[in-house]
């Protein structure tokens, strides 16, 4: 509300209690989830920590089972996109081109989404909303895997690591930013995914010596 000020002062705002719209209850409820565990937190707890009313809250959403969805599909979105896209054979780029590319772009999208990226990885199947996550996580791993596999036939990559394994090393590497990576840190996003996709690559990179001492035969 805007009052009027003395004579000729310029109008000033009445300030008046913050509001709190869905992204920001579901901002609070992921931060909550990854600080206590989604089963250890209530509606509740998250009406404490917003300085809500329950009934305030559930203006705005069913139950926390539609917030953790919510997170989820905040966290496996775009980077279902960026799988789906790679995995679209185009004129002009390679399987390991478009390997390569989606790998520094799920860096970027973990970066962008880290909470509920957080939250996705800790999901262990034990709701319905959990189990789709789930199955939407091991569609990417095997769209990631078939890459993998046209890299390796085109001649870009050795053949003796199975692709499911390089997937989910390459995810691997790429999750592990959720336990250390901090926003406004040493590094910056490009600097990471630069990082990451040269090491990742440099190591898979063919080596036409076969034979060697731990090498998937």
């Amino acid at each position: 509300m805007v009052t009027t000020g003395p004579e000729g002062s310029a109008p000033r705002r009445r300030r008046g209690r913050p509001g709190h719209d869905q992204a920001a209850i579901l901002r609070a409820a992921v931060d909550l989830f990854n600080r206590k565990g989604y089963d250890a937190t209530s509606m509740g707890d998250l009406a404490r920590e917003l300085g809500l009313t329950k009934p305030a809250i559930y203006h705005h959403v069913s139950g926390k089972e539609q917030l953790l969805g919510q997170a989820l599909d905040d966290a496996l979105d775009e980077l279902t996109a960026a799988v789906a896209e790679a995995s679209r054979a185009r004129e002009g780029t390679t399987a390991y081109e478009r390997l390569r590319a989606v790998v520094r772009r799920s860096v970027e999208v973990l970066v962008a989404h880290q909470p509920t990226v957080t939250l996705l990885l800790r999901v262990r199947g034990n709701s319905e909303v959990e189990l789709a996550a789930l199955e939407r996580r091991r569609w990417i791993d095997d769209r990631l895997a078939e890459l993998v596999a046209d890299a390796v036939a085109e001649g870009a990559l050795r053949g003796d690591v199975p692709p499911v394994l390089v997937s989910r090393l390459l995810f691997g590497m790429v999750n592990s930013l959720v336990e250390w990576y901090r926003p406004g840190g040493a590094y910056d996003t490009a600097t990471v995914a630069d990082a990451i996709t040269a090491i990742a690559f440099d190591g898979l990179a063919r080596n036409e010596t076969r034979n060697a001492p731990g090498q998937f035969d």
